[in-house]
Protein backbone atom coordinates (compact mmCIF):
# COMPACT_ATOMS: atom_id res chain seq x y z
CA UNK A 1 0.00 0.00 0.00
CA UNK A 2 1.57 3.16 -0.69
CA UNK A 3 1.25 7.14 0.37
CA UNK A 4 2.26 10.29 -0.24
CA UNK A 5 4.30 12.29 2.74
CA UNK A 6 5.84 15.87 2.29
CA UNK A 7 8.89 16.96 4.08
CA UNK A 8 8.13 19.42 7.10
CA UNK A 9 10.39 22.37 7.65
CA UNK A 10 8.89 23.54 11.47
CA UNK A 11 8.31 21.98 14.72
CA UNK A 12 6.99 22.60 18.03
CA UNK A 13 2.92 23.15 19.23
CA UNK A 14 2.46 26.02 17.39
CA UNK A 15 3.84 25.20 14.02
CA UNK A 16 1.72 21.72 14.29
CA UNK A 17 -1.41 23.44 15.63
CA UNK A 18 -0.70 25.83 12.16
CA UNK A 19 -0.58 22.56 10.29
CA UNK A 20 -3.87 20.76 11.65
CA UNK A 21 -5.52 24.07 10.95
CA UNK A 22 -4.69 23.73 6.76
CA UNK A 23 -5.78 20.16 6.70
CA UNK A 24 -2.38 18.61 7.33
CA UNK A 25 -1.33 16.02 9.71
CA UNK A 26 2.53 16.78 11.20
CA UNK A 27 4.20 13.27 11.70
CA UNK A 28 7.56 11.32 11.68
CA UNK A 29 9.91 9.15 10.37
CA UNK A 30 12.61 7.36 12.32
CA UNK A 31 15.06 4.36 12.24
CA UNK A 32 16.44 2.24 9.25
CA UNK A 33 20.28 3.80 9.98
CA UNK A 34 19.09 7.31 9.36
CA UNK A 35 18.44 10.67 11.25
CA UNK A 36 14.39 11.02 12.10
CA UNK A 37 12.77 13.12 9.43
CA UNK A 38 9.83 15.46 9.92
CA UNK A 39 7.30 14.87 7.45
CA UNK A 40 3.53 15.70 7.20
CA UNK A 41 0.27 14.03 4.80
CA UNK A 42 -2.97 15.22 3.97
CA UNK A 43 -5.37 14.61 6.32
CA UNK A 44 -8.26 13.46 4.88
CA UNK A 45 -5.99 11.23 2.72
CA UNK A 46 -4.61 10.18 5.86
CA UNK A 47 -7.93 9.35 7.81
CA UNK A 48 -8.97 7.02 4.73
CA UNK A 49 -6.20 5.61 4.91
CA UNK A 50 -6.00 4.42 8.37
CA UNK A 51 -9.75 2.44 7.77
CA UNK A 52 -8.34 -0.04 6.17
CA UNK A 53 -6.62 -3.06 7.92
CA UNK A 54 -3.49 -3.45 5.26
CA UNK A 55 -2.23 0.16 6.90
CA UNK A 56 -1.95 -0.82 10.50
CA UNK A 57 -0.27 -4.73 9.22
CA UNK A 58 1.60 -4.41 6.49
CA UNK A 59 4.58 -2.96 5.04
CA UNK A 60 3.73 0.41 3.43
CA UNK A 61 5.66 2.38 0.67
CA UNK A 62 6.12 5.86 1.49
CA UNK A 63 6.85 8.39 -1.13
CA UNK A 64 8.63 11.40 0.11
CA UNK A 65 10.62 14.13 -1.86
CA UNK A 66 10.46 11.68 -4.95
CA UNK A 67 12.01 8.86 -3.77
CA UNK A 68 10.28 5.88 -2.27
CA UNK A 69 10.65 3.94 0.45
CA UNK A 70 9.35 0.66 3.24
CA UNK A 71 7.62 1.92 6.04
CA UNK A 72 5.71 0.39 9.30
CA UNK A 73 2.59 2.64 10.95
CA UNK A 74 3.88 2.53 14.60
CA UNK A 75 1.91 5.05 16.71
CA UNK A 76 -1.29 7.69 15.53
CA UNK A 77 -2.21 10.05 18.17
CA UNK A 78 -6.12 10.73 18.00
CA UNK A 79 -7.84 13.83 18.86
CA UNK A 80 -9.81 13.32 22.39
CA UNK A 81 -13.02 13.81 21.06
CA UNK A 82 -12.64 15.30 17.08
CA UNK A 83 -12.45 13.41 14.34
CA UNK A 84 -8.74 14.26 14.26
CA UNK A 85 -5.34 12.54 13.30
CA UNK A 86 -3.09 15.10 15.74
CA UNK A 87 0.08 12.62 14.93
CA UNK A 88 1.96 9.80 13.06
CA UNK A 89 4.82 7.99 13.57
CA UNK A 90 6.21 5.67 11.13
CA UNK A 91 9.21 3.37 11.50
CA UNK A 92 11.90 2.72 8.51
CA UNK A 93 12.17 -0.66 7.33
CA UNK A 94 15.51 -2.47 6.55
CA UNK A 95 15.06 -5.07 4.49
CA UNK A 96 17.53 -8.03 6.44
CA UNK A 97 16.00 -7.04 10.01
CA UNK A 98 13.08 -9.03 11.47
CA UNK A 99 9.58 -7.43 12.32
CA UNK A 100 7.59 -7.86 15.25
CA UNK A 101 4.32 -6.86 14.10
CA UNK A 102 0.74 -7.79 14.83
CA UNK A 103 -1.45 -9.07 12.49
CA UNK A 104 -5.28 -9.54 12.02
CA UNK A 105 -6.56 -13.30 11.72
CA UNK A 106 -9.46 -13.92 9.28
CA UNK A 107 -11.64 -16.27 10.37
CA UNK A 108 -13.82 -18.37 8.65
CA UNK A 109 -16.38 -21.48 7.93
CA UNK A 110 -17.34 -21.70 11.28
CA UNK A 111 -21.40 -21.71 10.00
CA UNK A 112 -19.82 -25.59 8.41
CA UNK A 113 -18.44 -26.80 11.40
CA UNK A 114 -19.85 -29.86 13.36
CA UNK A 115 -19.96 -27.65 16.36
CA UNK A 116 -22.35 -25.14 14.65
CA UNK A 117 -23.80 -26.69 12.37
CA UNK A 118 -24.84 -29.76 13.85
CA UNK A 119 -24.51 -29.17 17.75
CA UNK A 120 -25.63 -25.73 17.78
CA UNK A 121 -23.04 -24.49 19.44
CA UNK A 122 -20.98 -20.81 19.64
CA UNK A 123 -17.77 -20.17 17.90
CA UNK A 124 -16.33 -17.42 20.32
CA UNK A 125 -13.47 -15.40 18.73
CA UNK A 126 -10.82 -15.15 22.33
CA UNK A 127 -8.14 -13.85 19.67
CA UNK A 128 -8.51 -11.11 16.66
CA UNK A 129 -5.17 -10.80 16.32
CA UNK A 130 -1.64 -11.93 17.38
CA UNK A 131 2.22 -10.82 16.96
CA UNK A 132 4.46 -12.44 14.48
CA UNK A 133 8.07 -12.05 14.23
CA UNK A 134 9.29 -12.08 10.65
CA UNK A 135 11.45 -10.66 7.85
CA UNK A 136 9.50 -7.41 5.64
CA UNK A 137 9.24 -9.83 2.70
CA UNK A 138 7.41 -12.34 4.94
CA UNK A 139 5.18 -10.04 6.59
CA UNK A 140 1.64 -11.51 5.86
CA UNK A 141 -1.45 -8.72 5.58
CA UNK A 142 -3.32 -11.02 7.44
CA UNK A 143 -3.35 -14.62 8.39
CA UNK A 144 -6.68 -16.94 7.17
CA UNK A 145 -8.17 -19.29 9.69
CA UNK A 146 -10.79 -21.72 8.98
CA UNK A 147 -13.06 -23.36 11.31
CA UNK A 148 -15.05 -25.57 9.37
CA UNK A 149 -13.48 -28.42 11.45
CA UNK A 150 -14.57 -27.59 15.07
CA UNK A 151 -16.39 -30.05 17.23
CA UNK A 152 -17.94 -29.41 20.34
CA UNK A 153 -16.47 -29.19 23.67
CA UNK A 154 -12.64 -28.59 21.82
CA UNK A 155 -11.19 -25.40 21.39
CA UNK A 156 -8.97 -23.99 18.88
CA UNK A 157 -5.22 -23.13 19.53
CA UNK A 158 -2.24 -21.47 17.92
CA UNK A 159 -0.68 -24.70 17.28
CA UNK A 160 -3.54 -25.74 15.18
CA UNK A 161 -2.82 -22.94 12.87
CA UNK A 162 -0.73 -23.11 10.41
CA UNK A 163 1.33 -19.96 9.59
CA UNK A 164 3.00 -18.59 6.53
CA UNK A 165 6.66 -19.63 5.47
CA UNK A 166 9.07 -17.77 7.46
CA UNK A 167 6.53 -16.08 10.03
CA UNK A 168 6.73 -17.22 13.78
CA UNK A 169 3.99 -16.30 16.56
CA UNK A 170 5.48 -14.27 19.36
CA UNK A 171 3.38 -15.32 22.89
CA UNK A 172 4.89 -13.79 25.66
CA UNK A 173 5.92 -16.70 27.39
CA UNK A 174 2.06 -18.09 27.03
CA UNK A 175 2.21 -21.45 25.90
CA UNK A 176 -0.23 -22.56 23.38
CA UNK A 177 -3.01 -19.40 24.01
CA UNK A 178 -7.01 -20.29 22.60
CA UNK A 179 -7.81 -18.62 19.62
CA UNK A 180 -11.50 -19.62 19.00
CA UNK A 181 -13.54 -21.86 22.05
CA UNK A 182 -16.27 -23.37 21.10
CA UNK A 183 -19.35 -22.10 23.91
CA UNK A 184 -22.46 -24.70 23.83
CA UNK A 185 -25.89 -22.92 23.63
CA UNK A 186 -27.89 -24.24 27.14
CA UNK A 187 -31.75 -24.18 27.38
CA UNK A 188 -34.07 -26.17 29.26
CA UNK A 189 -37.63 -27.17 28.90
CA UNK A 190 -38.53 -27.72 31.91
CA UNK A 191 -41.57 -25.76 33.28
CA UNK A 192 -41.69 -23.87 36.68
CA UNK A 193 -42.31 -25.18 39.80
CA UNK A 194 -45.33 -23.21 40.89
CA UNK A 195 -46.89 -24.62 37.52
CA UNK A 196 -46.92 -28.21 38.63
CA UNK A 197 -49.67 -28.08 41.52
CA UNK A 198 -52.25 -26.38 38.55
CA UNK A 199 -51.30 -28.78 35.86
CA UNK A 200 -51.73 -31.65 38.56
CA UNK A 201 -55.22 -30.20 38.71
CA UNK A 202 -56.46 -29.98 35.27
CA UNK A 203 -58.06 -32.36 33.33
CA UNK A 204 -57.01 -35.11 31.24
CA UNK A 205 -58.23 -34.89 27.69
CA UNK A 206 -61.97 -36.80 27.81
CA UNK A 207 -61.87 -37.08 31.38
CA UNK A 208 -62.82 -34.84 34.41
CA UNK A 209 -60.95 -32.38 36.72
CA UNK A 210 -59.61 -33.64 39.67
CA UNK A 211 -61.57 -32.60 43.28
CA UNK A 212 -60.00 -30.22 44.58
CA UNK A 213 -58.33 -31.37 48.44
CA UNK A 214 -60.88 -30.71 51.13
CA UNK A 215 -59.62 -27.81 53.68
CA UNK A 216 -59.05 -28.99 57.50
CA UNK A 217 -61.67 -28.69 60.06
CA UNK A 218 -61.43 -25.75 62.15
CA UNK A 219 -60.17 -26.43 65.56
CA UNK A 220 -63.09 -26.75 68.18
CA UNK A 221 -63.04 -23.87 71.27
CA UNK A 222 -61.61 -24.73 74.66
CA UNK A 223 -64.78 -25.77 77.47
CA UNK A 224 -64.81 -23.36 79.56
CA UNK A 225 -65.11 -24.37 83.36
Amino acid sequence: MKFVAFERAKQGTGASRRLRITGRTPGIVYGGGAQPTLIELDHNALWHALKKEAFHSSVLEMELAGATSKVLLRDVQMHPFKQMVQHIDFQRVDANTRLHMKVPLHYSGEENSPAVKTDGCIANHVVTEIEVKCLPSDLPEFIAVDLSGLKKGVSLHLADVKLPKGVTAVTHGKVNPVLVSVVAVGGGDAAPAEAAPAAAAAPAKGGKAAPAAKAAPAAKPAAKK
